[in-house]
């Protein structure tokens, strides 16, 4: 049954509204800061999730996680609380980031008999350990990284919020993010159909090898900027973005590299005819 696409897709669905049901009534029982709510709530839910990744032994139940929970916190917050000008305009980005992320999610979703390539290596490599790994490394940070990155558009609940002109540059840049993430995304799955050569050469990764991510950077970079020039200054609404920044640069893109370094000849070449992020042409 876990071969069959339909049926994974709706175990994974009925996963996540189990998942968001119970996150949800923690959320609103829970009588602690906003923040300290948001943190028990979202760590419960990962090990809701986690404990489902055991039972079909599958990491990549997690996959939805890091798009589904932003949408989901932003939506029901604003079902509860008066919304203003910065509210709609974060729920708006929100929803159109997460949208796009989930539905490229949905579309290379193959079923519960495939997980993901850095899981398998992961397990490969860690052996006994793995279940541990795959607790604080698979599930647990990414979740983290997470909810620090909410952090931002979810004070604007809580907290004196006001639009200026700088508020609606950075909500330009909330929009400019999924697209450039879209469009990646579109121009990949183009070359996968076609596949004629070993490096994507087109569009936005002509001259990028990693264009997708440059979109999840900007993405939560815009939003720490947003909630403070909609607020004021607080540190901890940057802390999401230097966190997820710093993940891409330094584990996700170095282990997406290596992985691409051992199966595929030319590589380096490849490497020195293009940036790492930004779409640029690199002269020599």
């Amino acid at each position: 049954m876990k071969s069959n696409r339909l049926f994974s897709f709706i175990v994974v669905i009925a996963i996540y509204a189990i998942t968001i049901i119970l996150g949800i009534i923690l959320y609103n029982y829970l009588n602690f800061h906003y923040l300290v709510n948001l943190l028990i709530s979202d760590v419960v839910c990962t090990i809701v999730v986690f404990i489902f990744s055991l039972i079909f032994k599958n990491a990549s139940c997690y996959d939805p996680y890091w798009s589904v929970a932003p949408v989901v916190v932003i939506i029901a917050l604003c079902t509860k609380t008066s919304l203003n000008t910065p509210i709609i305009l974060a729920t708006i980005a929100i929803i159109i980031w997460g949208l796009r992320l989930t539905l490229n999610w949905a579309y290379t979703f193959k079923g519960l008999n495939f997980e993901d390539w850095r899981y398998v290596m992961l397990r490969e490599k860690t052996k006994k350990f793995y279940p541990i790994i795959n607790f604080l490394g698979i599930h647990l940070f990414p979740t983290l990284v997470v909810y620090f990155c909410m952090i931002p558009f979810v004070s604007l609940f809580y907290m004196d919020a006001k639009m200026n002109v700088f508020s609606y540059i950075c909500f330009g840049l909330l929009l400019l993010a999924p697209l450039i993430e879209g469009v990646a995304d579109i121009q990949m799955h183009n070359f996968r159909k076609k596949q004629t050569h070993t490096f994507i050469r087109v569009g936005l990764w002509k001259y990028s090898r990693h264009p997708n991510y440059l979109g999840e950077i900007l993405m939560w970079i815009a939003m720490g900027l947003y909630a403070i020039s909609c607020i004021g200054f607080r540190w901890y609404f940057l802390v999401g973005a230097i966190i997820n920044t710093l993940m891409f640069l330094f584990i996700s893109i170095p282990m997406a590299e290596n992985h691409q370094r051992e199966r595929k000849p030319g590589f380096e070449e490849y490497k020195s005819q293009t940036r790492y992020l930004i779409p640029l042409k690199k002269f020599k």
